[in-house]
């Protein structure tokens, strides 16, 4: 779907609800340990300049991101 995108493609403001994440592993359950579930919202902070680390808010708390895992977040705008 087209309002489906990766994370990382959102600009600062924006907001999102989590559709799914993907892979698997250790990476995999220290998000979801982390808060980023399924029907979560999220919302873009800010971005460094560079595109790496991405600052976001979810659960009423901050993170920060790397690019490739945001990149394996998939959420609907």
């Amino acid at each position: 779907m087209p309002d489906e995108i990766p994370l990382n493609k959102l600009k600062p403001k924006q907001r999102g609800i989590i559709i799914r994440i993907k892979g698997s592993g250790a990476l995999h359950r220290r998000l979801l340990d982390m808060g980023l579930i399924k029907d979560s919202d999220i919302e873009i902070e800010r971005v460094a300049p560079l595109g790496d680390p991405i600052d976001v808010r979810v659960k009423g708390y901050h993170l920060s991101l790397r690019k490739e895992e945001a990149s394996g977040i998939i959420v609907r705008v």
